[in-house]
């Protein structure tokens, strides 16, 4: 064994609105041993997502919710540390779901081998990860782009947003993003490809996205709800497709904002569906060779906000909610 001891982020309480550090506590347990057919993670790196908000509630979900008491829910890569399990030796690199801690115990299911000369072991939880695979299967799947057409994607620098522009250029398609700050929206436009990014804190935003759209909005990639919303909704065209992947600027609001103008979505025969990235679970090996050959050439690139020491996640999670990171935001609990 590495160590003895297990340093945990657990939930201490719900939250109402907007999350605090109150929520959160850092706490100490005996580092597990692994029983037959188990094995050890030492957790190097913890993402942290929007979802994650969701799974703070007691509110029923898609997913069970985290329990108050119990390390916080999240995907991880670690190296075990101590195997009893034939698949899997002391050593090896695994993409899993070890949550926020430094320890977790794993009966090898969900486990998956990572080859760190492929590329930085990073990318399994970001743009060859979770959140790549959503962008993949929301837009190809859901959002079904044509060459010519006009894909708008909100929070487009961040984990998910910045790859479906990227895979909409691939496609042939012109790709509108949406940011919030300059340097966003720079590096959205000038690092990633996009043909235009706008600012969704700028006093022009409605205007300017509507002279980024001159042609009206076929796919829509929503990630954010609220005021966002709202402003793409008029500029949609005739049967537009709105992949609802998420609504992080609704995800803490104690009342409901008002919905989309449903006569709307009647009368421009509007395709507006929500989805989970699983939901497509057999196109996970499409995705990892069309995303990983992009990766390789440069046509998919990709950022990562890092930041080092589990005690750090919850003030790192908190500033994720607000939009104060800058890529796909990961936790360095080891190296």
């Amino acid at each position: 064994m590495a160590a003895s001891v297990n340093r945990q982020i657990v939930l201490k309480s719900r939250p109402e609105g907007m999350p605090g550090l109150d929520n959160f506590a850092l706490m100490q347990a005996t580092a597990p041993e692994p029983g037959d057919g188990e094995v050890l993670m030492r957790t190097l790196y913890l993402s942290l997502d929007p979802y994650m908000r969701g799974r703070m509630s007691a509110a029923k979900s898609y997913a069970k919710s985290a329990e108050v008491g119990e390390p916080m829910v999240g995907g991880t890569v670690g190296e075990i540390a101590a195997s009893r399990h034939p698949k899997f030796a002391a050593g090896d690199i695994v993409l899993g779901s070890g949550g926020w801690q430094e320890y977790a115990l794993s009966n090898g299911a969900g486990l998956r081998k990572l080859d760190p000369a492929a590329a930085p072991v990073s990318t399994a939880l970001g743009v060859l990860g979770m959140p790549g695979m959503t962008a993949y299967v929301g837009l190809t799947e859901i959002g079904q782009p044509k060459p010519g057409e006009t894909v708008v994607v909100a929070a487009a620098s961040g984990a998910v947003g910045a790859v479906v522009g990227q895979i909409a250029k691939i496609r042939g398609c012109r790709a509108v993003g949406i940011a919030g700050g300059a340097d966003k929206c720079r590096y959205v436009a000038e690092t990633l490809g996009f043909d235009a990014c706008v600012d969704h804190r700028a006093s022009d935003f409605r205007d300017a996205l509507a002279a980024a759209c001159p042609a009206g909005i076929d796919v829509y990639f929503e990630n954010v709800g609220g005021a966002v919303q709202q402003t793409v909704w008029p500029l949609l065209n005739d049967f537009a497709r709105i992949p609802v992947c998420g609504l992080i600027a609704q995800y803490n609001l104690a009342s409901p904002m008002p919905g989309p103008d449903m006569f709307t979505v009647l009368r421009k025969r509007l395709l507006l569906r929500g989805f989970i990235v699983w939901d497509f679970a057999s196109k996970q090996g499409d995705f990892l060779r069309d995303a990983g050959e992009w990766v390789r050439s440069g046509r998919l690139k990709y950022r990562e906000d890092i930041v080092d020491g589990l005690e750090n996640a919850p003030a790192a999670f908190l500033g994720m909610l607000q939009g104060k990171n800058f890529g796909k935001t990961l936790v360095r609990v080891a190296k």
